[in-house]
């Protein structure tokens, strides 16, 4: 009984020092990594949040950007970082659940290295087409695919990206042959497809909107489980004919592994409020992203069962590590 009074002290102390520090927390500004360039889709949606989480946590919450190597860089900055809620991260897919299966040596781990704070957005992905290609859904575009095997193209921003992947997942669902052109960026790709040089693509909402509503090109579904309130007429590709299909890219944010929970809490609530924002949601939908908000475990749980996903697709595709 006395050998266990000292640890069952020290036990009280550090829990009673951490209940005290989260009550104090944030007493300075917060550090926000977004391991992309400025006006990327990652850093574009954690702008937004930063500029309402300083209301709500009543500190700054500043942006810094850290891009390279697939976002890997400022991820392995996060995961390496003191854990004490003043370095945080806004990530998507790409680091969290791409890049383990994709990378020969990454220099972090995203389950055991970060803490989920919570999901904060989906950038649905839309299935386009030149109008060129006589497919008007996905049933015509998968027969058509069947009946002419390696002669449709499709384009994505590059070896290993979510637009790759998703129409490699696209192709093993439907069970077709279509051939990968991949380009340096969104920009060429989108390029190429309006001009009728590559077939289809799976591009996200804003990037497309102005040649969807010009016709340059063609929308037959979008890859989110439920229709987008933004394009309601675009049904999903899970509702015309691959149940089993989702695609497109969701952020976050997460901590270093370690940081106290009472302050995941925190931020995690802090976040849920912004969530719910009319104004905030608004000013996603214009970027062509929706909210979506969860808290640390269910967002853990859909972190593992995304690498899960996408590692199996990796591995059917044949992609290369790099």
């Amino acid at each position: 009984m006395c050998v266990l009074l000292p640890a069952i002290t020290a036990i009280v102390l550090v829990t009673s020092l951490t209940a005290s520090f989260a009550q104090d927390y944030p007493n300075k500004p917060i550090r926000l990594v977004v391991p992309y360039p400025p006006g990327s889709g990652t850093d574009i949606v954690g702008r937004l949040l930063a500029q309402q989480l300083k209301e709500n946590l009543g500190q700054t919450v500043y942006v810094d950007n850290r891009p390279g190597a697939g976002a890997t860089i400022g991820t392995a900055s996060v995961a390496k970082a003191e854990p004490d809620g003043y370095t945080i991260l806004m990530a998507d897919l790409g680091p969290l659940a791409i890049a383990p299966h994709f990378y020969r040596q990454l220099p972090y781990d995203p389950v055991k290295e970060l803490a989920p704070i919570g999901q904060v957005a989906v950038l649905p992905f839309l299935l386009a087409v030149h109008p060129s290609v006589p497919a008007h859904n996905v049933s015509e575009l998968i027969a058509l695919a069947k009946a002419k095997p390696g002669k449709l193209d499709y384009a994505s921003v590059g070896n290993g990206t979510a637009v790759h992947l998703a129409t490699e997942l696209f192709k093993q669902l439907a069970g077709i042959d279509i051939v990968h052109v991949p380009y340096k960026g969104s920009a060429p790709a989108l390029t190429d497809l309006v001009a009728g040089r590559i077939s289809m693509m799976f591009v996200n909402v804003l990037s497309a909107g102005g040649f969807l509503a010009s016709g340059q090109l063609r929308a037959l579904a979008i890859g989110t489980a439920e229709r987008s309130p933004a394009i309601p007429k675009i049904p999903t590709v899970a509702e015309s004919t691959l149940p089993e299909f989702r695609a497109g890219v969701w952020f976050g944010l997460l901590a270093p592994a370690g940081t106290p929970r009472p302050i995941i809490e925190k931020l995690s609530a802090a976040a849920g409020q912004v969530l719910r924002m009319p104004e905030f949601k608004a000013k996603l939908a214009e970027q062509g992203a929706e909210a979506s908000s969860s808290n640390p475990e269910e967002f853990s749980a859909y972190i593992q069962a995304e690498i899960a996903k996408w590692a199996d697709v990796i591995k059917t595709s044949g992609v290369p590590k790099e």
